[in-house]
Order: structure tokens, then sequence, then C-alpha cells
């Protein structure tokens, strides 16, 4: 005959027996109080780690009313947040930060109604922030969110009345000058490039960094096709520069993907890159070297992104006032193959 024993999940109670503290004490180490000695902060976390013991959420929930879920909102299809690798390493990124944490994070991939479900959503309570990737200049209801909860934005905001909005970003229009800048070095005089949807500020950006490397060297800057930030849409783009301009030696391409796309339209027409043509990508994304032929391109920090804008939200609902609203970080200049 089997004997079952029960042994009961280690509570609150027996951690502050363990730790020779009260419970009141370990409530208060299990929720960030800075009101708790080091050595004490110690030897409750010991314990904790001892009994292999796991916070109530729910119980922390009705106490302290959060909901400890931070929502990642998307305004992008599904089938391009899953296929871009831009997207995964934000995600890393911000997922480095919270793991040490108690907050989990929601997905929500809002292309087709961002302002209905998705918002009833957000402000129904069900999380305590919010992140916001991949924004459109119509994606007017972002206003509204910014000013109802804690929400950080990964990129300038599209909209421009947005408040005292937190955004961490990368240089865009600096990316843009390095990648026009090399190709012009390199002797490249008939510069194309294949730019991002008009309505996302990165793509305004890159487009406005390049013009103003044509403008300084007085090149021509009318070969300008704009893309979706896709491999179909790179693809589709340098096909229509190859039909409008017979004279091109050189294409700076606003996204790794895109510049995958590119790449593939170069060899169907029987173009040699880098011989015929030049390309630059943007992004350093696994994009950048997944081919036989690896990508010269702008290197921009995205896992860091992520991070940075984590710990801004997380200084938020911590109580703390992050630094700046505004965190801009640089890009570099990545030699390989294409150019």
């Amino acid at each position: 005959m089997t004997t079952h024993v029960n042994k009961s999940l280690p509570t609150l109670e027996m951690v502050a027996a363990a730790a020779g503290v009260s419970r009141s004490t370990v409530s208060r180490v299990v929720n960030g109080s800075p009101k708790v000695r080091p050595d004490v902060v110690t030897s409750v976390n010991e314990a904790i780690a001892r009994l292999n013991y796991f916070p109530n959420r729910a119980a922390r929930s009705l106490v302290s009313r959060q909901t400890y879920a931070i929502a990642l909102m998307v305004t992008e299809d599904a089938t391009r947040f899953f296929g871009d690798p831009y997207f995964a390493s934000i995600v890393k990124g911000i997922t480095s930060r919270l793991e040490p944490t108690d907050y989990v994070l929601n997905l929500l991939v809002a292309s087709s109604d961002p302002h209905r479900k998705t918002r009833r959503y957000l402000r129904g309570g069900n999380v305590d922030g919010a992140f916001v990737v991949s924004h459109h200049t119509d994606d007017q209801d972002l206003v509204e969110l910014n000013q109802t909860m804690p929400v950080v934005f990964g990129g300038r905001p599209a909209v421009p009345d947005l408040g005292d909005g937190y955004y961490v970003d990368v240089d865009n229009v600096s990316g843009g000058r390095q990648a026009a800048q090399y190709l012009v070095d390199r002797g490249a005089r008939r510069i194309a490039t294949i730019a991002g949807p008009s309505d996302m500020p990165a793509a305004v950006d890159r487009l406005a960094g390049w013009r103003d490397v044509m403008a300084q060297h007085g090149l021509a800057d009318d070969a300008v096709v704009h893309g979706d930030f896709t491999s179909f849409g790179g693809a589709i783009a340098m096909r229509q520069l190859l039909d409008r301009y017979t004279d091109l030696d050189a294409v700076f391409v606003a996204s790794d993907l895109m510049a995958r796309g590119a790449l593939s339209t170069l060899a169907e027409r029987g173009f040699s890159v880098p011989a015929d043509i030049a390309v630059m990508g943007y992004d350093d994304s696994a994009a950048a070297t997944s081919g036989l032929l690896q990508l010269t391109t702008i290197s921009q920090p995205s896992g860091e992104m992520g991070a940075r804008m984590a710990n801004v939200l997380l200084d938020i609902l911590a109580g703390r006032e992050p630094v700046d609203h505004a965190c801009v970080l640089p890009t570099t200049l990545v030699v390989r193959d294409s150019a």
C-alpha cells in the first residue's frame, strides 16, 4: 500500500520562520520595498530560494492593485511581426530586463483593429503599462492611450501631439547619412534608395539622412521608391527602380529584409553585386548574414533599445522619474560583401 504524503506549497509564513523575520518583513522584501536592511533582504531571499517559494500573484494584485502584466502592442499584421528579425531583437531586449522582475509580457498584434478591442483591453485594467512599437501617423488613439496609462514607445512617436510621452529610438537620420556617405566614398554617383513606408518616422528619418548627403555632394535624389519593410516589398521596389533608372550604381535600402528582396531582383536581372550595383541595408539583423552574399548595413542596437524601453517603464511603474523622455541611440556602419 502506497502512502501519499501531502506536501503543501511553501507559504509566506514559512519563509518568515526560515529567515527569522516577521511575515510583514517578507512581504516588504517580496514587493521590493526600500525600507528593509540589505542584510535582511539577503536573508529573506536565501530563504525564498531554499524553500522554492513563489509569491501569490493574484493575492499581490488585490493588495497592490497591480496586474504585474505589461503589454507589447505592435500595430502590424502577425506575418510581418513574426517574420521580421528586428521585432525579435526588440522583444529579446525587453524580456532580458523583465525576467528578474515579477512582470510578464503580453503580446498584442493589432493590425486591423488597433482602435477598438485592443484599446478596450488596455484601458480595462488588464495591464500596468505598455510598450508600443512600429506605429504609424494614423495611430491617433495612441495619444489617448498615452494619457491614460504608462506607455513607452519604441521609436520616435508618429503622432506629433503626444505630450509628455516616453520613447527610445535610434538616430535614423544619422544612419541614413552614414549609409549614403559610405556609398559616395566608395565611388558611387547614381545612388537610389528603397525607403520604408512614408507614414513611419524611422523611414522618414532614414530618407532624410540619405537626401542630406545627396544634396551635400550635388547628386540627384530622384531615384526613390517606398517599400513596406518586407523582402517581397524590397524585390518589387528594386524592379521599379531598375525599370525607371538605367544608370544606377548603388542603392541604399532602409531595412535588411527589403535589401534581401532587392538582391533577388538584381540577381534575376543579371546584375552583379557589388560590381554593377552596390547594396546597403539597414538594421544589421539576422537577415544581413542569412545569404551567401552578406549585407553591408547600418547597425542599430535593437536589443539595447528594447532593454532601455523596459528600464524606462519599470522606473515609471516603481514611481521613479526616468532621466529623459527621449533616449536616442547611435548607429554604426558594418561593411560586408554587398558594398
